[in-house]
């Protein structure tokens, strides 16, 4: 087994995430074919978020080795959004795969419309352009950032919820990441290859909901991190004021809640930064008074299941 090249040329660490401006222009990830000078640019939004030392160093890591990082951790407290949150602090364009049941490992790659094809080469002259099988190559999410690092530019790819493919797309994706090389089989002078640079390679993130468990092989080429729910009060209110919620009062009343749910409750799903960050926000933009709060208004932000439901009412409102 080769020792992989170790890249420290760029770290998500060494930037100071909370100084950013709220919008920068990044690389225009959609654009096909990918030009090799100059590409267009699309403006892109900061991603609220605020990353622990621990998490930056897990990106750290990811980068130098070039292997993914396995994101894990309860529904809702940040595992897509850290992705967007390094393509903006590095000023990288993202390309996105959301997994569904269907998903193929090929899939991230290219797919070819072989369908529309045949549909237009049976026009005629009006479909003449089916002749020209690269009008039916579409680069997948993987595949561009491939592409790209062939022709010199970094990418960030998030792979998200890989939990939903079916039991070979992990082994399948193993082997793809492992090359970051492809040919289009049904084109064979189409190939992409990101080359041996490690500063090109992509960085990638997969998260993982754990509705089923992942092959040996492919954890053992992965980077892990746990992203765990807060529990310190102070690192609640810096994440909600990094939300741009200003009112500390009802977040402090908002945070003492969640807190003792998540504690004193034996609740079947847990609220998470999601939900608090909804539940917390709603509150403020319609001027909730402090001491509604007591009532547990709008409780459907924050527990999802009506026996959670009643169990809090049951608890909260009997103090009251």
């Amino acid at each position: 087994m080769s020792r992989r090249l170790i890249d420290t040329s760029l770290q998500f660490s060494d930037v100071d995430y909370a100084e950013l401006a709220i919008s920068r222009l990044i690389e225009d990830p959609n654009v096909e074919p990918i030009p090799p000078n100059n590409p267009p640019t699309r403006s892109m939004q900061k991603e609220f978020y605020l990353p622990d030392s621990k998490l930056m160093d897990a990106v750290d890591l990811t980068i130098a080795l070039g292997r993914p990082l396995l994101l894990q951790g309860e529904p809702g407290c940040g595992k897509t959004r850290l992705a967007y949150a390094v393509a903006y602090a590095l000023g990288l364009p993202l390309e996105e795969s959301y997994i569904k049941s269907t998903s193929r490992a090929q899939d991230l790659l290219y797919t070819y419309d072989a369908v529309n094809r045949l549909y237009d080469a049976q026009l005629g002259e009006a479909g003449k352009g089916s002749r020209d099988i690269k009008n039916y190559i579409r680069l997948g999410p993987l595949g561009r950032a491939i592409a790209r690092a062939q022709f010199g530019r970094r990418s960030v790819v998030l792979i998200d919820e890989i939990d939903k493919a079916d039991i070979d797309f992990p082994n399948d994706l193993l082997w793809e990441l492992d090359r970051l090389e492809f040919q289009v089989t049904e084109a064979p002078e189409i190939h992409y290859a990101a080359g041996s640079k490690p500063e090109l390679r992509p960085i990638v993130f997969v998260t993982h909901n754990e509705e089923k468990a992942l092959p040996s092989a492919f954890l053992r080429r992965c980077i892990f991190h746990y992203i765990h729910f807060p529990e310190s009060e102070t690192r609640l209110q810096e994440i909600l004021a990094s939300q741009q919620i200003a009112n500390e009062d009802l977040s402090q009343k908002a945070i003492d809640i969640i807190l003792k749910m998540r504690s004193e409750l034996d609740l079947t799903k847990l609220p998470g930064l999601s939900e608090l960050l909804d539940w917390v926000g709603y509150l403020e933009a319609v001027e909730t008074p402090l001491e509604e709060l007591d009532k547990l208004p709008h409780l459907g932000a924050l527990l999802k299941q009506e026996n959670d439901r009643q169990r809090a009412m049951d608890h909260f409102l009997s103090k009251t």
